[in-house]
C-alpha cells in the first residue's frame, strides 16, 4: 500500500494551479472536467502519479468558498534548505505566514506558506 494522492477544495482553480505550479515549483500532471458533475479535477505534484503522492485539487462550479474547519492540520513538504524556499516563495509572490526557524519545542527548522484558498503548507527542512 502507498497514499496515492491527498484532496483538497478550491474556489479558484487557475489561481490555485498558478500558486502550486509557479510559486511551489509543482508540476499539473492532469486536469479533467466533469460536467454531469460540475467540478473539475487537477493532479500536481513533484514526481508522476506512479512514484509518489499527489495532490487533488477539487473545483466545484458552483462554489465560490468553503468555511476552513478546524480538523485539517496542513500539507507538508521536505526542502533541503527552509531559508531559502522561502526566499523563493517570497519572490514568486507567495505568502510566507511563519518565517522560517526551529519548531517550537524542537530543533527542526520549518516555515509555513499560505496557498490562495488558505491552506497552510509546512515547509519541512531535509537533510
Amino acid at each position: 500500500m502507498r497514499l496515492l494522492h491527498v484532496m483538497i477544495r478550491v474556489a479558484d482553480l487557475t489561481k490555485s494551479i498558478e500558486f502550486y505550479t509557479e510559486v511551489l515549483g509543482m508540476k499539473l500532471l492532469r486536469q479533467k472536467d466533469y460536467p454531469d458533475g460540475k467540478f473539475t479535477l487537477a493532479f500536481l505534484g513533484y514526481g508522476t502519479e506512479e512514484d509518489s503522492t499527489v495532490i487533488e485539487l477539487t473545483h466545484n462550479w458552483e462554489t465560490d468558498s468553503y468555511t476552513m474547519g478546524n480538523a485539517f492540520g496542513h500539507l507538508a513538504i521536505g526542502v533541503p534548505d527552509v531559508y531559502k524556499a522561502c526566499e523563493d516563495i517570497r519572490a514568486r509572490g507567495g505568502k510566507i505566514v511563519r518565517e522560517p526557524g526551529p519548531m517550537k519545542h524542537g530543533s527542526t527548522i520549518l516555515a509555513f506558506v499560505e496557498d490562495p484558498d488558505g491552506y497552510k503548507i509546512e515547509l519541512l527542512g531535509r537533510e
